[in-house]
């Protein structure tokens, strides 16, 4: 297990467009397996690669109905329903807002071995999968949200301890609500 610091609001990674993995090997592996352990650290249901400070094409997610890896990952919108519910973002703790995404898509890209995957996602394995996607192409979740929304959820941003202190990295650990988290309430 190799849990990785998790990149903060501010950190220029999240907002550029990340590499296309163009080798399967050892490393993409790690990168994988060092995410899923980051992501279960900090609480989340996905993590994309810039996340953890690695420019490339990869997230990671566990749903509770789903979970896996997307690697270079597109996807296709089925139908024209939406869906409306609250996200956060691990590189943004404190902050949660309603996002409108679509409700049901089909996701395509490779796994670990360079296999092709392609899946059908609905409900929250959809809002995921976009949300993670955007992270790849250096979009977060803020830039989804109407104007007077994200104007609200920036005030509460830069009140929080970790902005006005200029933080762009946390452990994971500390990120909130992760599997260290709940040992020590148990």
């Amino acid at each position: 297990m190799t849990i990785q610091p998790v990149r903060l609001f501010g950190d220029p990674i999240l907002r550029a467009r990340a590499a296309e993995v163009e080798t399967f090997d050892p490393q993409v592996r790690q990168l994988v397996t060092d995410l899923v352990d980051t992501m279960y650290e900090s609480g989340g249901v996905g993590m994309a690669a810039p996340q953890i400070g690695v420019g490339l094409r990869v997230f990671v997610y566990d749903t509770g109905d789903a979970q896996g890896h997307l690697i270079n990952p597109v996807f296709e919108v089925v139908g024209e329903q939406t869906q409306t519910g609250p996200e956060g973002c691990l590189s943004i703790p404190g902050v949660r807002e309603d996002v409108v995404r679509a409700h049901t898509l089909i996701a395509r890209g490779v796994d670990m071995d360079g296999t092709p995957v392609e899946f059908r996602a609905e409900g929250l394995l959809a809002r995921c999968v976009q949300h993670e996607t955007d992270h790849l192409d250096g979009v977060l979740f803020l830039q989804r949200l109407a104007p007077e929304v994200r104007k609200e959820a920036m005030r509460t941003l830069r009140e929080s301890s970790w902005f006005s202190r200029g933080i762009t990295v946390l452990p994971a650990s500390e990120i909130g609500g992760g599997r260290r988290a709940r040992e020590r309430s148990n």
